[in-house]
């Protein structure tokens, strides 16, 4: 099997057992249980819906729906249905980091049994998400309403425990406005939409939008993402543009053989850290000023200036405070003195750069220092 070269441009997690960027035939529960325990950083669990249905669906004009009509979608009853979800559930809890999140995403058919098994397994729920599609299947026989849209459950192995959630990346992709749980999202359609002989491959292939948020939202580059019911490849094929890791797990042949195809064909942007890393201010490691100083990135005596090409300046005192026109106090508390409302210094302090001449932002020197303690820590790792 040929691999990607997300490993090559990003950091590979330190376990060596894993199959990183791999599609694995055959039953996942069995499967599952092949990987290391406390390995996987975030799942994404597209399951069948048991749909039960029974007779194909037609339109007005008799042409035939592509419903879900596979074997890999029919139990016998809602027990057996049951006890397939908690075997797979189980073995997914097993392979998740103490810090992993799950999402599994379903349709009315299913969710709410779902739901009640990661309760019963012990996963914490974080949030219900709801996949509204904007262009969704209408109902032919109008016998109920238009079924426009299915609901994800996202959840974490261990209540309680620190999780990934990029809030500020999510904020950011809704044009400054916190992430909302309702997302309207088109289904797979054109050119993404896999075909076979002109019909759609796969009855339920998810949009790469909706993995694109999911995966966005709860990891990072590097982290290792494991799809249980893999299809045709969504997932891996977002995490390789996202640079994450990815391990899919399909049964059926066919399938495997347009993901594979599918995935191999992208090539994802070179990794840089500014492009793909989140910008999230909660997860990064507390600086204060004075370790400036104490690194020798500053000096005292050294004067900053308010604002980029601002003409107002404060010098820098051996204990880490400014002083300006007699005030004296924190980064923090001389740039409310000159603004007249609380402010973040780190955001509004800039100081010249011998090299070049130009002004350059104080946290630009905090970046020198978050880098250099995460390379002390991979050291010891």
């Amino acid at each position: 099997m040929r691999r990607n070269s997300l490993s090559l441009s990003i950091m590979v997690p330190m376990s060596t057992n894993l199959p990183l960027n791999q599609i694995l035939v055959g039953d996942c529960v069995e499967l599952l249980a092949t990987l290391p325990a406390a390995s996987i950083n975030l799942i994404f669990a597209d399951p069948p819906y048991n749909l039960q249905l029974r007779n194909e669906l037609r339109r007005p004009n008799n042409t035939r729906v592509r419903g879900v009509q596979e074997a890999w979608d029919r139990f016998d009853d809602f027990a057996a249905y049951d006890e397939f979800t908690r075997s797979w559930l189980a073995a997914c809890c097993r392979v998740l980091k103490p810090n992993g999140t799950i999402w599994v995403i379903g349709s009315y058919h299913n969710i709410h049994r779902v739901g009640a098994i990661l309760q019963d397994l012990n996963y914490w729920l974080l949030n219900s998400v709801v996949w509204i599609k904007t262009n969704p299947t209408p109902n032919f026989r109008g016998v109920r309403f238009t079924n426009a849209h299915e609901t994800l459950l996202w959840a974490q192995k261990e209540k309680g425990a620190p999780y990934t959630f990029n809030h500020h990346a999510m904020k950011a992709l809704n044009d400054g406005k916190q992430m909302r749980s309702d997302w309207l999202l088109p289904v797979s359609f054109g050119a993404e939409r896999l075909r076979t002989n002109g019909e759609a491959a796969h009855p339920t292939q998810k949009p790469e939008a909706l993995l694109y948020r999911v995966l966005l939202a709860s990891s990072h580059p590097g982290d290792v993402v494991l799809d249980p019911f893999f299809g045709t490849g969504t997932t891996g094929a977002v995490a390789k543009r996202l640079h994450r890791n990815w391990i899919g797990i399909e049964r059926e042949k066919s399938y495997t053989k347009l993901a594979r195809r599918r995935i191999d064909e992208i090539e994802p942007v070179s990794y840089e850290p500014e492009l793909f890393d989140p910008a999230e201010p909660r997860q990064q490691e507390r600086i204060p000023f004075g370790h400036l100083l104490e690194a020798g990135l500053l000096e005292p005596g050294q004067r900053l200036y308010f604002g980029e090409n601002g003409k107002a300046s404060a010098r820098v005192l051996a204990d880490g405070s400014l002083k300006l026109n007699g005030f004296r106090g924190s980064i923090h508390q001389v740039a409310k003195e000159l603004l007249g409302a609380p402010a973040n210094g780190w955001q509004h302090w800039y100081y010249v750069d011998p090299d070049g001449g130009r002004r350059r932002s104080i946290d630009s020197l905090r970046q020198i220092l978050r880098e250099g303690m995460k390379a002390d820590a991979r050291t010891k790792d």
